[in-house]
C-alpha cells in the first residue's frame, strides 16, 4: 500500500576547501543536519542549532559531499485508498470537512490529508469510522 517515502532528516559530512589568491589556507569538515519537523527545515551544523541559509551555503560550497545518514518518515498510503475512505465517509453521509474532522479525532491530531496518512493511521481513521458509524460495514 506504499505510496512515497521521503527523508525526515539527512546529514551530510561537508568538506569546504578555503582559498586565498588560488593557494588553500584551510579544508574544514562540517556536519551538517537538515530535519524536517511541523515548522519547516531546521538545521544544526557540528550539532549546533543554525540558520538554515547557513547550512545550505555549506553544502552548496562543499568540495567534498557524503551523506552520512538518513531517517526516512513512514510512508504514505496510496491515492486510491484515501479516495476510498473518502467514499466510504460520504456513504454515511459526512460532508468532506466532516471527513477530516472524523479522522483528527480518531489520531488526536490535525488532518488535512488523508493521502498523507501512514498505513497505522489510516487503519486507525478505518476502524474510528466503523465505530462511530456501523453501518458503513453493511
Amino acid at each position: 500500500m506504499n505510496h512515497s517515502t521521503r527523508a525526515d532528516s539527512r546529514t551530510w559530512n561537508a568538506t569546504v576547501t578555503y582559498q586565498e589568491c588560488g593557494v588553500v589556507t584551510e579544508r574544514i569538515t562540517y556536519t551538517v543536519t537538515l530535519t524536517r519537523t511541523p515548522a519547516g527545515i531546521e538545521a544544526t551544523v557540528n550539532g549546533e542549532a543554525c540558520a538554515l541559509e547557513r547550512a545550505l551555503n555549506i553544502l552548496r560550497g562543499a568540495t567534498e559531499l557524503k551523506m552520512t545518514s538518513e531517517v526516512l518518515a513512514p510512508p504514505t498510503i496510496r491515492r486510491t485508498y484515501a479516495a476510498h475512505l473518502h467514499r466510504l465517509m460520504g456513504r454515511v453521509g459526512l460532508r468532506k470537512g466532516e471527513h477530516y474532522a472524523l479522522a483528527s479525532a480518531a489520531l488526536e491530531r490535525p488532518v488535512s490529508s488523508f493521502a498523507a496518512l501512514t498505513e497505522p493511521e489510516a487503519e486507525i481513521v478505518f476502524s474510528f469510522l466503523l465505530d462511530t458509524h456501523p453501518q458503513v460495514a453493511a
